[in-house]
């Protein structure tokens, strides 16, 4: 590990999103020791990193909310990047979500400052921390928070809708490593990456289809000839980026603490509903054309996938901090087909 950038400690890395910002950190020149509940289960994203050697290493953290979890995991690392989080829209109680969601971030914040050597924390927050229902037409950016979540999980308790609590447990942790800067002023910098729905090529391909991570749902669903009004997540706000942009701001936050330090960053790149998707893989895969609906060819969407007057995301501040811009969405949805078509 001798040639390395430095020694990034990366929480969850067996994850959907987190697999793909592992192999980002190593692409870039970094080391990885990604936490896991269990190692022996995860030959797969073992064996897909393999070409980095030693560079990758995984240790076991069976619990990520009991005090000090993460103390042996965070001796000699330079930066942390903090992904594991309890991820579904179907929840049913909220309590263990938010326990898990909060507990998570603040050992591994606890743990983080009881070793000197870390210059950043980086967090994987959500989309959902920023969203919140907005009247007429609105933007969204990184000044605004979810304001209801939280009280809606209080008020509802279990009948909270499981949408309503993953968004409830995003703002309340990245709340909670705000308030952590406040209280313990950590020496490492800070900083939160919010993603909307991420969509792209998985690094280890799931055994089947029903275990395509629910981001990516609307484009496997598609490619298999679910009916459009049935793909995905009907209902929800199709806003998406690429896998491997999260896994690129990752690395930039950890590069660049001097921009990234007390930041939140936005990644939303493309509005692109099921008809969309439909029409990008119809022209990708003509020998798939009498499986994938046609739907209305060209309508709901704009041209250049932009999202619409009455409710978007500014995703642009990530691009003016690094430099880097996002993946076509094209891209995204031929790359994630072609990695399914195996399974599908």
């Amino acid at each position: 590990m001798s040639d390395s950038k430095g020694l990034v400690l990366l929480t969850g890395a067996n994850g959907y999103v987190s697999s793909r910002a592992v192999e980002a950190f190593l692409k870039a020149g970094y080391s990885v020791r990604g936490t896991v509940r269990s190692i022996a289960s995860n030959k797969a994203l073992v064996d897909a990193l393999a070409q980095y050697g030693d560079k990758f290493t995984l240790c076991e953290v069976p619990d990520i909310i009991v005090p000090g979890a993460f103390d042996e995991a965070v001796k000699g690392v330079d930066a942390v990047a903090h992904t594991a989080t309890p991820v579904a829209f179907d929840f049913s109680d909220p309590e263990p979500v938010m326990r898990d969601a909060v507990g998570g971030i603040l050992r591994a914040l606890e743990s983080a400052a009881k070793e000197p050597k870390i210059k950043s924390f980086v967090f994987m927050s959500s989309i959902t921390a920023v969203y919140s229902n907005k009247e007429g037409d609105y933007t969204f950016t990184e000044a605004d928070w979810n304001t209801e979540a939280e009280d809606l999980v209080e008020k509802l308790g279990k009948e909270t809708p499981g949408p309503v609590i993953y968004g409830a447990s995003k703002t309340a942790a990245e709340k909670a490593m705000w308030k952590f800067r406040d209280e313990q002023k950590p020496s490492f910098t800070l900083t939160a990456i919010n993603p909307c729905f991420v969509a792209g090529p998985p690094l280890v391909v799931p055994e089947s289809r029903e275990k395509i991570s629910i981001s990516t749902k609307s484009i496997s669903d598609v490619f298999a000839g679910v009916p459009l009004d049935q793909a995905g997540l009907p209902g929800t706000f199709q806003g998406f980026v690429d896998i491997r942009d999260v896994g690129r701001a990752l690395v930039f936050a950890v590069e660049h603490p001097e921009k990234a330090n007390n930041e939140r960053f936005i990644l939303a790149s493309y509005y692109s509903p099921q008809q969309a998707v439909a029409d990008i893989l119809r022209k990708a895969f003509p020998e798939r054309a009498h499986i994938i609906h046609e739907g209305t060819p060209g309508q709901g969407y704009q041209p250049d996938y932009a999202f619409l007057k009455h409710r978007g995301f500014d995703g642009t501040k990530i691009v003016r901090f690094s430099g880097q811009e996002y993946t076509p969405w094209e891209q995204t949805v031929v790359d994630a087909a072609e990695a399914f078509k195996a399974i599908v």
